[in-house]
């Protein structure tokens, strides 16, 4: 997961939609009949695991790199940011604001890789099903594979996914050829920010879901029971929307990797490695000049330096440390870009586990189970983890004291000042004052923590906070999981977790998911009617100002609840050998691969 740089939307906040971020293989131009000149093969230090980058379970950045490559959508950002149409996709326009109406119309060249046009049912399916709006009760999900539990029977409907934005289109859209026109039932500032992808093919859910294998009828079929609530039909359709695009190694149906992109996944190899290909049923004008990318799983940074060095990688990202920085400068032939990243570190707590941080741990004590976890939060040796693991890639870090807006945004300072975590916890320890709410509440609790056990970094951390916290009489165990990202929804597995969020766009309304009431990231029963309120707000206010404010007052009520605590923005170092050209890296995911299609192999 993770956060980038000093991006502002409208209103200088950055405050975008977020995606987990992790924080072997086929060497260079090993795939069969392909030059060495026509294969790029690009490290990452986590594996894809599903083709459905939208639902809660497949919404990581492991995911959504390769689906970036592999789909098309209405617009993209570029280099500096902005949001870019990509007409050979589509176009869309605001046709009212009073209601709230977008016109989208799909072009003639908008196409899957099995030749099978995109329509307009692809995307209500996409935003339908991401609406939660059609979900009539709450299942629970297998940690590994994303399966919701007995599976969806009947007329139960559940589609693993929330959009804030998508929730508000609440009647069925009009739709006239490649045209659909959507109303949203109340304002909502960053509309164009939920056309930034086209999730998977109606067709073919159509024809797992409901047996129908003329895709024409498959995809009208799925459109006609959004249409008539038809939760008998939703149900099946739910199912495989939910759990079919969810593999680690290729699937025996290849219609599940049907996509409407550049490239489509052509390989797949469990922690090992995923390979795209040229798309031959590609249209859009986003034509690669590399007929294959292999993306190779490293999760360890060393071994990703060294692939690199040996020529097995053309280019890295990794969490890297003081010494992996220093090694790729010192590699001959490779271009070090050097900056910060869309990801912050932070640590979030379970309040729904009935563990130390959980009011049901103490008979429904909410004061007292707040007290808890601002005990352990004043634990937390946020300068320390800067000084020894960051400054050195970093000199110039520090820490991050906002839960949304990024460290050099216009309204940082302001909101620093606004949300109370700076004044309440300084650079942290503070083990006297942790120390001193323990002993009032009268407990020694022991704390499960979960964090990437494959990541160097990460695994220096840990040791850092356990030992600090320990000092003020918590236990700490070790939790740590290289399925971390999988098991964030199973708070049954942990009490307190590390990991990064990352940032994909650069819209206002992004964290509404981590912090609403059953919101799509708030994995840990947080719930608080007021900070509810203030996100209705701030989803149809327009005005940079007072977005801000209202910004400021979720930022103190997340103080005030004891929430979880920011660290830092994360270096990111990209390391690219010179064969490789047009290489650059921007703020937001999908970070280095943003352009893949102007890459070029000397």
């Amino acid at each position: 997961m993770g956060t980038k740089k000093w991006l502002a939307g409208a209103a200088g906040v950055f405050a975008a939609s977020l995606a987990l971020s992790a924080c072997t293989p086929t060497p260079q131009a090993s795939q069969p009949g392909l030059s060495q000149a026509s294969v790029a093969t690009i490290a990452w230090n986590q594996a894809f695991y599903s083709a459905n980058g939208v639902t809660s379970f497949g919404n990581a950045t492991a995911n959504n790199n390769i689906l970036y490559m592999a789909n098309d959508a209405f617009n993209y950002y570029d280099k500096d940011l902005n949001l870019v149409p990509n007409t050979s996709f589509g176009t869309y326009e605001k046709t009212s604001d009073s209601p709230l109406t977008i016109k989208q119309t799909l072009a003639d060249t908008a196409t899957w890789s099995d030749g099978v046009p995109v329509t307009p049912a692809d995307l209500i399916l996409n935003t339908f099903a991401q609406s939660g709006n059609f979900n009539n009760y709450e299942a629970k999900l297998d940690d590994e594979t994303g399966d919701v539990g007995g599976k969806n029977t009947g007329t139960k409907v559940f589609f693993n996914a929330s959009s804030p934005g998508f929730a508000l289109i609440k009647k069925f859209p009009t739709v006239e050829g490649k045209t659909i026109t959507y109303e949203y039932s109340k304002p909502y500032v960053d509309w164009d920010k939920g056309l930034m992808t086209t999730g998977v093919p109606a067709h073919v859910v159509g024809k797992r879901a409901l047996g129908i294998d003329d895709p024409t009828q498959a995809a009208q079929a799925v459109s006609d029971a959004f249409k008539n609530k038809d939760n008998a039909a939703l149900a099946k359709i739910s199912n495989v929307w939910n759990s079919d695009f969810n593999f680690k190694t290729m699937p025996a149906d290849k219609e599940l990797l049907v996509s409407n992109g550049p490239y489509t996944i052509t390989d797949l190899k469990a922690e090992q490695y995923v390979t795209l290909s040229k798309n031959p049923n590609y249209k859009g004008s986003h034509v690669p000049t590399i007929d294959t990318i292999t993306v190779r799983i490293i999760p360890d940074a060393q071994a990703s330096v060294q692939a690199l060095q040996n020529g097995e990688v053309l280019a890295t990202q990794p969490q890297a440390t003081a010494d992996i920085l220093k090694q790729m400068q010192a590699l001959p032939n490779v271009t070090v870009l050097n900056g910060v990243g869309a990801t912050y570190e932070h640590v979030d707590m379970a309040q729904n586990n009935k563990g130390p941080f959980d009011p049901a741990k103490y008979g429904g004590d909410a004061d007292k189970a707040r007290k808890v976890r601002e005990a352990f939060l004043y634990t937390i040796p946020r300068q320390k983890i800067i000084d020894n693991i960051i400054k050195p890639l970093n000199p110039d870090a520090a820490i991050r004291n906002s839960y949304d807006v990024v460290p050099g945004a216009p309204n940082y300072e302001q909101n620093v000042a606004a949300n109370g975590m700076k004044a309440k916890y300084g650079e942290g320890p503070s083990i006297d004052k942790a120390k001193a709410l323990l002993d009032e509440v009268g407990v020694k609790p022991t704390v499960r923590f979960m964090y990437a056990s494959n990541n160097t970094r990460r695994q220096q951390e840990f040791q850092l906070i356990k030992e600090s916290a320990e000092q003020a009489g918590f236990t700490v165990q070790d939790a740590g999981n290289e399925n971390w990202g999988a098991l964030l929804s199973d708070t049954s597995k942990y009490d307190a977790v590390l990991f990064g969020w990352q940032s994909t766009s650069t819209g206002v309304t992004g964290a509404d998911a981590n912090y609403r009431t059953k919101g799509g990231n708030n994995f840990y029963g947080y719930s608080s009617k007021t900070v509810d309120g203030l996100l209705d707000q701030l989803q149809v206010e327009t005005d940079p100002t007072k977005q801000n404010e209202l910004v400021d007052k979720i930022g103190a009520e997340l103080t005030k609840d004891a929430f979880s605590i920011t660290i830092f923005q994360f270096p990111e170092p990209t390391a690219v050998s010179n064969r490789l050209q047009n290489v650059s890296s921007i703020q937001l995911a999908p970070t280095l691969f943003w352009n893949f299609w102007e890459w070029k192999l000397s």
